[in-house]
């Protein structure tokens, strides 16, 4: 039996790294990664084990982080402004939100398990863990993957999105 104390110590800098890719804010990723972990508390008892523990607590930090989006308010601040690169112009800026939306819109278009399998990845998961998760082999995970992302880079390069 797994005790909180040790599913903190052995998961906490993973969920803290993808907090912190996720929001681009130390401090924010902290926080968060405090509520992932006192969610993970209230959820223990119920976890049945269908999934690998480290993909539950991203789960759980996720809907965090995705619940920290909702409570937000609409508009830009000044934090979100800092994000971006000196040398970018606003109509540079405007194009690189463009190509992630219409990046989005595509991967919506793919069947739901390479969906998922795109978004693992991306979330950090190792091929061997998604093929785990998957039921299916690291190879098959590698495969998916990348002609996923290779049919959103076509459509994008297409469409005058992507450069390389």
């Amino acid at each position: 039996m797994l005790t909180i104390e040790t599913l903190y110590e052995r998961y906490k800098d993973d969920v803290f790294r993808y907090l912190v890719s996720q929001t681009r804010d130390a401090a924010l990723a902290e926080d968060l990664l405090s509520e992932t972990f006192l969610g993970a508390i209230r959820s223990l008892p119920s976890f049945r084990g269908g999934s690998d523990i480290k993909t539950w607590l991203f789960s759980i930090a996720r809907n965090r982080w995705m619940q920290h989006l909702r409570r937000k308010k609409p508009g830009v601040s000044l934090d979100e402004l800092s994000v971006l690169r000196l040398g970018d112009s606003f109509s540079e800026t405007l194009e690189l939100r463009a190509a992630a939306a219409r990046a989005a819109e595509l991967l919506g278009l793919e069947d739901e398990r390479s969906r998922r399998i795109f978004l693992r990845r991306v979330e950090g998961f190792s091929y061997f863990e998604i093929a785990r998760e998957f039921g299916i082999s690291e190879g098959s995970a590698r495969v998916i993957d990348f002609r996923v992302r290779k049919r959103i880079r076509t459509v994008l390069e297409e469409e005058g999105f992507y450069r390389e």
